[in-house]
């Protein structure tokens, strides 16, 4: 098993992308803990999960909350003795052009997308340092890197604030023993995907820009995911891992 003897944190993980990584995980013999805000849905994940045998516990977190954060570290060391990987995977994306954005949209945005991903690393890397080291997986986007048209501005610069914050920590607890990198899929048929391009034409639209003619499924990011999470990756840090059906490299 990939990840086995491993505690993994997962935010976003009630559904989406970061439920199938959270089942992923534990079929690879991690210990898995899933925060959301989403709670119904949330135990439902738990719940399968441990049908399995696997181990899961699920914590109510709102990412933009500090005391969230401590509470869901806590939880995992508290419950399984250690940290050794977290997947910052909770994100949001609000649709509309800049000049229609508010400001209360665009501080959501970000609060959710880049604040979260920052209040969730800073909590776990003392975890970490005491379990003699980590894997920090941030999912990010392809926005991240070259937004598409129509995307939005606050969730491309927030996807992009999430790509260079991941270098800067991979640069700055590598002697740690952490290493942190970032994911970045294209459109993946997810709940967040069908809100966003909602339209036929819109949806046709983008599957023209993906050279390989089609979304992503949830369970090709989590092999992604996985590998950064695992000891295969162990000389792999501030990298960008970019799984969008050659989008990006246009």
């Amino acid at each position: 098993m990939r990840l086995e003897n491993k505690v993994a944190l997962i935010s976003g993980g009630a559904r989406g992308m970061g439920a199938e990584e959270a089942m992923l995980f534990a079929r690879e013999g991690a210990k898995v803990v899933i925060g959301d805000v989403l709670t119904e849905e949330g135990r439902q994940t738990e719940a399968r999960i441990n049908e399995t045998g696997a181990e899961c516990l699920f914590v109510k977190l709102d990412v933009t909350s500090e005391s969230d954060w401590h509470d869901a570290v806590a939880a995992a060391v508290s419950r399984f003795s250690k940290l050794d990987v977290l997947v910052n995977n909770a994100g949001i994306s609000v649709p509309g052009g800049l000049e229609e954005f508010t400001e209360e949209m665009w501080d959501r945005t970000m609060d959710i997308n880049s604040k979260g991903v920052f209040l969730g690393t800073r909590e776990a890397i003392p975890a970490m340092k005491q379990a003699g080291g980590g894997s920090i997986i941030n999912i990010s986007s392809g926005a991240g890197i070259a937004p598409a048209p129509g995307t939005s501005a606050a969730y491309a610069a927030s996807k992009g604030a999430v790509r260079i914050f991941t270098k800067a920590t991979a640069v700055q607890y590598a002697a740690d023993g952490i290493r942190c990198n970032s994911v970045h899929p294209g459109p993946v048929q997810t709940p967040m995907l069908r809100a966003a391009r909602s339209g036929e034409q819109e949806r046709a639209e983008q599957l023209a820009r993906v050279p390989m003619g089609r979304v992503g499924k949830p369970i090709e990011i989590a092999y992604g995911v996985l590998y950064l999470a695992s000891d295969e990756s162990s000389f792999v840090t501030g990298s960008e891992l970019v799984i969008d059906g050659g989008r990006t490299a246009q």
